[in-house]
């Protein structure tokens, strides 16, 4: 999927302050449901129900990867509406979707070390654009949602862009991952530290807080990437390539949505690495 900026219509028009007052329209204006269109709220009963009852279906992106929906009709809608129209009351529903993906990719492993979710990194300039890291803000609602069931899970952003890339659009399978190899790095182990306190998915914008244990890096953790979206795959192939070349290779992936023919796919595909 695209890692680049967002479109140009949208640069100037989006910020924190527009998606706060979003939010409060929201609140106090019926709104029609983002999915399907029904008189019934940002999110109908049915559009809810098919988030929460979809089977995760395993993609060919990476071994033990999973997506929890195809992207396709009302389950695209909503991630659009959250990702590009800042609709941020979406973040918890398609965070316990994600968090269903996240649990069918580790079945077959179950139990070990604390779950550590790692967001595929969006360029600074498209989360400029939007206002928020739609990302990093499904990775925490999905944390919290793992946390609720009684599993030790957190969310971080450990990964950044250590080189720009070319839009993605219009790229196919075997061009999208020239462009995006060797584009993602690890952020330096001595800014991370366990947290001593659960993350907060409404303020994605906000660094994770430090405790004061004098031991660097996410040790001890599971790591586990997360997307909204898997097209290809590339991004989730970098993603991993990037944290197995710092010792932390990924127990698995998972996604909310996955393009239909790949969402399809059941066996891997290596032939478009």
């Amino acid at each position: 999927m695209s890692r680049t900026t967002a479109p140009p219509h949208r640069q100037s028009h989006r910020g924190p302050f527009v998606h706060t007052l979003t939010g409060l329209l929201d609140a106090l204006l019926p709104a029609p449901c983002a999915g399907c269109g029904a008189d019934l709220g940002h999110l109908c009963p049915e559009c809810r129900h098919l988030l929460a009852t979809t089977p995760p279906t395993p993609v060919a992106a990476l071994p033990r990867t999973h997506a929890a929906a195809p992207y396709d009709g009302p389950v695209r809608r909503l991630l659009l509406a959250h990702k590009e129209r800042g609709a941020l009351g979406l973040a918890g529903p398609l965070g316990d979707t994600l968090a269903r993906a996240v649990r069918s990719a580790l079945a077959p492993c179950p139990g070990g070390a604390p779950l550590l979710l790692v967001p595929v990194p969006s360029a600074r300039a498209a989360v400029r654009a939007r206002g928020h890291d739609p990302t990093l803000r499904l990775a925490r609602a999905a944390a919290g949602a793992l946390r609720r069931e009684g599993l030790d899970a957190r969310a971080l952003p450990l990964l950044r862009h250590a080189r720009p890339v070319a839009d993605q659009a219009g790229l196919s399978a075997a061009e999208r991952h020239r462009n995006l190899r060797g584009a993602l790095t690890v952020r330096p182990p001595g800014r991370f530290h366990r947290p001593d306190r659960p993350e907060r998915p409404d303020r994605p914008d906000r660094p994770e807080r430090l405790d004061r244990l004098d031991r660097p890096g996410p040790t001890g953790y599971r790591p586990v990437l997360v997307d909204d979206l898997v097209t290809t795959g590339a991004s989730l192939v970098e993603a991993a390539r990037a944290l197995t070349a710092a010792g932390l290779p990924p127990a698995a992936a998972a996604t909310v949505a996955a393009a239909v023919p790949h969402h399809r796919r059941h066996r891997p595909d290596t032939s478009g690495r």
